[in-house]
């Protein structure tokens, strides 16, 4: 999913003389996005700069090497606020000694947005379809956000439902800890400006030990082998559609599997039966509780105003 983000607003950039080849761009992530970056990057002819997350590991560490990108990786640390602030202070380091690198800003430059369009449009194509829910991890806000917006635009009633972890600003869970999870691809300490609070209508929260059954259940059954933030979108799809079966429902799955195959495949034991689980549904933030709650959001919060 971010490949698309990545591929389309580097294009944008270029064609409008933001940047050009041979220059560099730079940001922070805690994954994916870094190889997305670097792809793009390396299509189009610019430098890759990446301060990456505790999170990237040896396999991404060795493709992003390949791809020509530069990685500056975090030291481990097991607070996700810690490893966000200290990755943001030193993109900002490295800009000062730099000007004239580009940052990208992938949590709050709404150019991210672009290249789900797309997206958006195989899908109307694809499903056929004049409503569905859309299911996935809000992160950046960026591919959930986008998608929504690009299929309403087209007619299409779109329910869109965002899953967090506990401990996330982003909705508000920063008052429950959740001491096993780090996912930092669909939460935040910090506060991300293409998040558009207006566009959501159902929040869910998980906690490690239920996105840990979404995971595997999800390679038991239909042989996907995704990340912990997939096993949740998983999960909460599985719901969501279990209590509204006239809806078509789309989830996103973002990751592969293989950064988790320890600290969650080979645990799968401690798995249970998603037949089993069920969310807390709560009326106001005070009342979150682990492993899973959900939320009536409304859309509340401003509309989207996108750049293009």
């Amino acid at each position: 999913m971010k490949v698309v983000s990545a591929l389309a607003a580097v294009r944008r950039l270029l064609d409008e003389g933001r940047v050009r080849p041979g220059d560099t761009v730079l940001d922070s992530s805690s994954g994916i996005y870094a190889y997305a970056l670097a792809l793009a990057c390396h299509r189009f002819g610019l430098r890759c700069y990446i301060v990456g997350s505790t999170t990237v590991d040896e396999t991404l560490r060795v493709q992003l090497e390949v791809l020509g990108a530069t990685l500056e990786r975090m030291p481990p640390s097991g607070s996700l606020e810690l490893d966000q602030n200290r990755r943001v202070r030193r993109v900002r380091e490295i800009l000062w000694r730099n000007p004239e690198y580009h940052w990208m800003r992938q949590y709050h430059d709404d150019i991210h947005y672009l290249g789900y369009r797309t997206v958006a449009e195989d899908l109307v194509r694809e499903l056929g379809v004049d409503e569905v829910t859309v299911v996935g991890g809000v992160g950046s806000g960026a591919s959930t956000g986008a998608l929504a917006v690009y299929l309403r635009q087209r007619s299409v009633d779109v329910r869109l439902v965002g899953v967090q972890p506990f401990g996330s600003v982003t909705f508000g869970s920063e008052h429950v800890a959740d001491p096993e999870i780090i996912i930092a691809g669909i939460g935040s300490s910090i506060r991300f400006d293409n998040v558009v609070h207006g566009l959501y209508d159902t929040i869910h929260w998980t906690a490690f030990e239920a996105a840990l059954s979404g995971s595997v259940e999800l390679l038991r059954r239909h042989a996907v082998f995704a990340g912990l933030s997939s096993g949740a979108a998983y999960l909460v799809a599985n719901w969501e559609s279990s209590v509204d079966r006239d809806r078509a429902v789309l989830f996103i799955a973002a990751d592969t599997g293989h950064r988790y195959t320890e600290s969650v495949f080979a645990r799968h034991e401690q798995a249970r039966d998603l037949d089993s689980l069920a969310p807390r549904e709560v009326l106001t933030r005070e009342e979150l509780s682990r492993p899973w709650s959900r939320m009536a959001w409304n859309r509340r919060g401003p509309g989207p105003e996108l750049s293009g």
